[in-house]
């Protein structure tokens, strides 16, 4: 019978840390090809059942990537969630080698699921819009810095700033219209969530990258994998007020847009706002469920490859 185990890694810059439960093994390699290919070696021999890395802003995705070309079971998940975990365990010390041993612990209790990773393709989709959402908010830092400023010199550095910012960012658009032209399958899909109202360029090409689970997911799974599933706050005889939280932040940011714009031009999501108004909601809490409803609406819509029809809206019943 083959043995259960969980492995951990810790990603840094320069060096891979791992940890293996139950024997408790650990493990280190240089974090470059021949580090990457020693530890792929080494977990092939081993195969075990899980793999966790965290997510760290794109250092673990060489590392990610080898073990998923490898078959090997590998889940990239939240640092928050681990941070959390860590807590309950009691575990204030950090090290490379102690996250590692919390990343093995973390797999073996909680099992987060094994998604396939993107390939380059969709990779670079991705940090096509990552780039576009940072150029987009330095543009809006700018912006506000020249609404407070009154030094010539400093404003026409500003606006010269400003104007670049613009050329960028009309050229990432450019370069992701590129991308997504070139591929038949994106192309169809954000045909199809284009013709939904309230969905622009903008919020398709980030449905597209980073929600690439939309359509192969339940409607309660997808709204907490993107953290608009209400989160319950109560104890006792003390029922607190259901709040969102976690989840893909960047997709929210943009799914926020597309609501506001689908609640007063797109009749589903019009006539089901309005009614929560109407019932007395908070026009936030309104906004957030219309922005829940959308994305079960776009889920259903991918799933079965069906265009927007608002008789028969699917996710709407």
């Amino acid at each position: 019978m083959q043995q259960i185990s969980f492995v951990g890694i810790d990603v840094s810059k320069g060096r891979l840390d791992g940890y293996c439960r139950p024997d408790g093994s650990p493990f280190a390699e240089a974090n470059d090809p021949a580090g990457i290919a020693a530890i792929v070696e080494r977990l092939r021999a081993l195969a075990p059942t899980l793999i966790v890395l965290e997510a760290t802003g794109g250092l673990e995705t060489p590392l990610a990537a080898a073990l998923a070309a490898a078959g090997l079971p590998v889940a990239v998940v939240n640092p928050r969630q681990v941070r959390d975990f860590a807590r309950a365990l009691g575990r204030r010390a950090k090290t490379d080698r102690l996250d590692a041993e919390v990343l093995a612990h973390f797999a073996e209790s909680i099992r987060p699921a094994v998604r396939p990773l993107p390939d380059a393709d969709a990779r670079r989709l991705e940090a096509l819009i990552t780039r576009r959402r940072q150029l987009v908010e330095m543009r809006v830092a700018e912006r506000n810095r020249l609404g407070t400023t009154t030094d010539e010199v400093v404003r026409r550095d500003l606006k010269a700033h400003i104007d670049y910012l613009d050329r960028q960012i009309k050229e990432g658009d450019r370069e992701l219209e590129r991308a997504i032209e070139l591929s038949p399958v994106w192309k169809a899909k954000e045909d199809l969530l284009r013709g939904v109202p309230g969905i622009g360029p903008v919020v398709s090409r980030t449905l597209l990258a980073l929600l690439p689970e939309l359509g192969t997911l339940s409607n309660k799974q997808i709204t907490a994998l993107v953290g608009l599933a209400p989160v319950s706050r109560d104890s006792g005889t003390m029922h607190g007020r259901r709040c969102i939280a976690g989840g893909r932040a960047a997709v929210r940011s943009a799914l926020y847009m597309a609501a506001l714009t689908a609640k007063q031009f797109n009749p589903v999501l019009r006539a089901f706002y309005e009614r929560l108004i109407a019932a007395g909601k908070a026009t936030k809490v309104a906004l957030v469920a219309a922005m829940r409803k959308l994305l079960t609406i776009l889920n259903a819509m991918v799933r079965h490859n069906q265009a927007w029809n608002p008789s028969v809206a699917p996710g709407t019943n």
